[in-house]
C-alpha cells in the first residue's frame, strides 16, 4: 500500500515549489472520510485514493490534481459533499472531483444510456478542466491493476470498456506510458489465452533479447561517439498487446514476429534527429514503407519523433525512435506536461486554450446534437481509435482525419453545408467515387449541389463522428416526417370506419390529450409512434371514443418476425410510453434478466428483444431501434447456451450435472463429442433466472477439475 509520504517525496522531488500543505489535508480528509471501508482485495479502501493520487504525482500534475485524486470517492462512497470540499479545499479541487466522481443522481433505462450519459459529462468536464480526464484515467489504471478480485464477467466487462474508451481518450492526450499500460492489463482479462502463451514466449526469450538490446545500444553509442552527437539511448521489447495487434494484422504466429524491439535515441534539437536518421540508415538498411516523420507532421496529440524500422544485427528488423528531449516529455507524459511550463505553474487548462484539443471541440459540437446512445457510443469509440491520415485542401491547407476517411468526411470537416451538399469529389484532380479511402498527402476537392442531401449509403463508409451524426439527424429528420404523415393516413383510414373526423380532431386539439395519456410530448410524436407501429391507430381512435361506446380493440393478426425468438408478456420487459405490444426475445442472443437489452420494432410483427451487443443489432435500421428494459416482476426461467471443453475423464458428464443440479439450472438441451487432441466439447442449452445466475454458474463449472474452458454461446459461435 502506497504511503502519504510516498507521495509527499515524489511531489517535492519533481516540483520542490509544490503546495504540500494542500496534498497532505486532502489525505487527512480522504483518511477520515474512508475509515472502516475495504475494498474486494481485502486492504483498506484508502489504498485506491493513494495509489491515485501517486500516479498522478508520477506524471508531474499539479497540487489541485494529486488533491482531487485523494478526494476522488469521497463524495460516492462517503458523507462527504461537493459543498463540503470547496468549502475546505477551494472551487478547483472541487470541480475537479465533481467531474471525476460517479455519482449520478439520473435513472437510465439501460447500462448504454448509462455510461452514454457518464461519458458526455466527462466530455464536459474535460472542456472545462483537462485534468478531470487526467484524474479518471489514474483512477482507471488502478482499478485494471486490481481487477483480479471481481468476478470473471465483470473483468471483461470493464476491460472492454477500459479499451473502447479510456485506452483511445489516454491517446489522445499524449498519455502513452497511461496508454500501453491500460492496453495490455484489458488484454489479460479479454484474451487471457493469448496473453498468457505471449507472456511465457517472452519469458522464454528474455534473456536472448535483453542481450540483443544491449548490444544494439553499444552500436548506436559509439556511431553517436564517433559523429561528436550527444544522445540518450533506450531500447526495450514492446508490450503484449503491441505484439498481439502486430500477429493480428500481419497474420502472424509468435515465431514469425520479428520486429518487437523498439530503440529510443533522444537528442538535443531537431538538426540532430535528421541527423542521427540519416547515420541508422547509413548503418542498417531500412524497410520499404516503415519511415514515418511525425516531426514535420505531428499527431493529432502532438507526439512528434522520427520511426524507421531497419535490418539491424543478425537480420531482425529492429523500430527505431527518433527524438528531441521536449518531444520525449511530451510523448511520456502527454497534455500533462503541460502544467510543467504552465506560467505560475497550474491552473485551468481548457479545451480551448490548447491547439491538441481540436478533436475534443468537435466531440463537444457532435455529442449534442447525437441524441441515440448507442450510436453517440458507437461514434465515440469509432472517433477515438482510428490512427490519422493528412490531407490538403485545393488551397493548400492540412486537414487532419481518421484512417480510411473518405471524401464525404472531408466535406463535413470542411462546413457542415459542404456536407449535406457534397455531390462528388476530386482527389489530386481526378473524380474518385464519394466511398474512395484517403490517404497522406492527398489533395481533396469537393463538388456540390444544391439540390443534394445526405444518403444513407454514406453511412457504409464515413469514418468521422461528425459525418455520422449530421447524416443520421438529416436520416431521422426525414423519417419521422414521413412516419408523422404515414401515422396520419393510418388515423384517417380508419377514422372513417369508426365515423371519426381525424382532421377535425387535428385542429380542434382534441389529440393533445390523446398524446398525454400515451406519455408523448407532442401531437406529432403521437402520429410518428403510429406510421413506426408502436402504437395501433385503434388504440388511439378509441380514446376518442365516449367510453360507453367505445369498441373493444380487435385482436390483430400477427405474422412471425423474420428473427424467430420465444413470445412473451410486457410484463418481462418494458418498453417506455408503450403497452399491449407483441414483445420477443431474439434466439441469436438470447437475452436474459439483468442484461443491457434493446428492442427493434417490425410494422406489425411487435417488438424484438436482443442484447445490445448482439452482432446483429448492427444490421438493423437504427431508427426502429428503441430503448427497453427488465421489468422484473415475471419468475420464469430464460434459456442460455454455455460451451465446455474438458479433459476426457470419466466422471465429467456426472460433475457438470450435479452441479447444474446445485444451482438449479435445468439443463433443456445437449449435444458431446469427443476431440483428436484428448478433450471433449459440450454445449448446452440450460435455462436460468438472470445473468448473475447465468455467469454464477460459468464460474463454478469453470472452477471443476478436468475444465478446460466455459463460455456463452451465441448463434454466431
Amino acid at each position: 500500500m502506497i504511503r502519504i509520504q510516498e507521495i509527499l517525496d515524489k511531489v517535492t522531488e519533481l516540483r520542490p515549489d509544490a503546495d504540500v500543505a494542500l496534498i497532505q489535508k486532502a489525505y487527512v480528509f480522504s483518511a477520515a472520510a474512508h475509515a472502516g471501508q475495504t475494498r474486494l482485495s481485502g486492504e483498506p479502501y484508502l489504498s485506491h485514493p493513494l495509489s491515485v493520487a501517486y500516479e498522478l504525482a508520477c506524471m508531474r500534475m499539479d497540487d489541485v490534481s494529486i488533491a482531487a485524486g485523494l478526494l476522488h470517492d469521497t463524495v460516492e462512497d462517503t458523507s462527504a459533499t461537493i459543498e463540503g470540499i470547496d468549502a475546505q479545499f477551494g472551487e478547483e479541487v472541487a470541480d475537479v472531483v465533481d467531474g471525476v466522481t460517479k455519482i449520478s443522481l439520473m435513472t437510465f433505462e439501460s447500462k448504454e444510456a448509462a455510461q452514454a450519459e457518464n461519458i458526455r459529462k466527462m466530455i464536459l468536464a474535460m472542456a472545462e478542466d483537462i485534468r478531470v480526464l487526467i484524474v479518471k484515467l489514474a483512477d482507471r489504471v488502478h482499478n485494471m491493476r486490481t481487477l483480479d478480485f471481481q468476478k470473471t464477467h465483470k473483468q471483461k466487462l470493464i476491460s472492454q470498456e477500459t479499451m473502447d474508451i479510456y485506452v483511445p481518450l489516454a491517446n489522445r492526450l499524449g498519455l502513452h506510458r497511461i496508454k500501453l499500460e491500460l492496453e495490455d492489463l484489458s488484454f489479460r482479462y479479454l484474451r487471457p489465452e493469448v496473453f498468457n502463451s505471449i507472456t511465457e514466449w517472452l519469458e522464454e526469450n528474455r534473456r536472448s533479447g535483453q542481450d540483443y538490446i544491449q548490444s544494439v545500444i553499444q552500436l548506436l553509442s559509439s556511431m553517436m561517439g564517433d559523429n561528436n552527437i550527444k544522445a540518450q539511448i533506450k531500447g526495450r521489447i514492446k508490450y503484449r498487446y503491441s505484439i498481439y495487434r502486430k500477429m493480428e494484422q500481419q497474420n502472424l504466429t509468435l515465431d514469425q514476429v520479428h520486429d518487437i524491439i523498439a530503440f529510443r535515441v533522444i537528442v538535443k534539437d531537431v538538426r540532430d534527429c535528421y541527423a542521427v536518421l540519416g547515420l541508422v540508415h547509413a548503418m542498417w538498411k531500412p524497410v520499404h514503407g516503415r519511415f514515418k516523420d511525425y516531426i514535420s507532421m505531428p499527431k493529432a496529440n502532438m507526439y512528434q519523433s522520427l520511426h524507421t524500422t531497419v535490418m539491424g544485427p543478425e537480420g531482425e528488423r529492429i523500430e527505431i525512435q527518433i527524438r528531441t528531449e521536449e518531444m520525449d516529455q511530451m510523448a511520456e507524459f502527454g497534455v500533462a506536461s503541460h502544467w510543467l511550463y504552465k506560467e505560475g505553474g497550474g491552473g485551468r487548462l481548457k479545451a480551448r486554450d490548447v491547439q491538441q484539443f481540436t478533436w475534443l471541440r468537435e466531440l463537444l459540437d457532435w455529442q449534442k446534437m447525437e441524441t441515440d446512445s448507442k450510436e453517440f457510443m458507437r461514434s465515440l469509440k469509432f472517433d477515438l481509435f482510428k490512427d490519422e491520415v493528412y490531407v490538403f485542401t485545393p488551397g493548400g491547407d492540412v486537414k487532419e482525419l481518421p484512417e480510411e476517411a473518405s471524401p464525404v468526411d472531408f466535406a463535413y470537416m470542411i462546413h457542415t453545408q459542404v456536407g449535406d451538399k457534397c455531390s462528388g469529389a476530386k482527389v489530386n484532380g481526378k473524380l474518385v467515387p464519394l466511398s474512395t479511402p484517403l490517404k497522406n498527402g492527398d489533395t481533396v476537392e469537393i463538388i456540390t449541389d444544391q439540390h443534394r442531401h445526405p444518403s444513407r449509403d454514406w453511412l457504409r463508409f464515413v469514418k468521422t463522428a461528425k459525418a455520422r451524426t449530421r447524416i443520421n439527424h438529416f436520416i431521422r429528420t426525414e423519417e419521422r416526417t414521413r412516419s408523422i404523415s404515414l401515422g396520419k393516413e393510418m388515423l384517417e383510414k380508419l377514422g372513417r370506419r369508426m365515423d371519426i373526423n381525424v382532421q377535425k380532431a387535428l385542429k380542434e386539439g382534441a389529440f393533445e390529450a390523446v398524446a398525454e395519456e400515451f406519455n408523448l410530448k407532442e401531437v406529432d410524436e403521437l402520429l410518428s409512434h403510429v406510421g413506426y407501429a408502436r402504437l395501433t391507430p385503434r388504440k388511439v381512435l378509441q380514446r376518442l371514443q365516449p367510453k360507453e361506446i367505445s369498441e373493444p380493440e380487435e385482436k390483430e393478426t400477427v405474422s412471425q418476425p423474420e428473427v424467430r425468438g420465444e413470445q412473451t408478456h410486457a410484463n418481462s420487459v418494458g418498453i417506455k410510453g408503450v403497452d399491449d405490444v407483441l414483445v420477443r426475445f431474439a434466439r441469436c442472443c438470447t437475452p436474459v434478466p439483468g442484461e443491457a437489452i434493446v428492442g427493434f420494432i417490425s410494422r406489425g410483427r411487435g417488438v424484438t428483444v436482443h442484447t445490445s451487443d448482439c452482432p446483429n443489432v448492427q444490421n438493423l435500421e437504427a431508427e426502429r431501434l428503441i430503448s427497453v428494459y427488465w421489468d422484473g416482476t415475471e419468475d420464469k426461467p430464460y434459456p442460455a447456451r454455455i460451451k465446455m471443453i474438458s479433459k476426457n475423464i470419466m466422471g465429467m458428464m456426472a460433475k457438470v450435472s450435479d452441479l447444474l443440479m446445485q444451482e438449479k439450472v435445468n439443463l433443456d438441451a445437449g449435444m458431446f463429442h469427443s476431440m483428436v487432441d484428448g478433450m471433449s466439447e459440450m454445449e448446452f442449452t440450460v435455462e436460468v433466472r438472470d445473468v448473475a445466475h447465468l455467469y454464477r454458474t460459468i464460474d463454478k463449472l469453470r472452477a471443476l477439475d478436468g475444465m478446460v474452458e466455459v463460455s456463452r454461446l451465441s448463434s454466431s459461435d
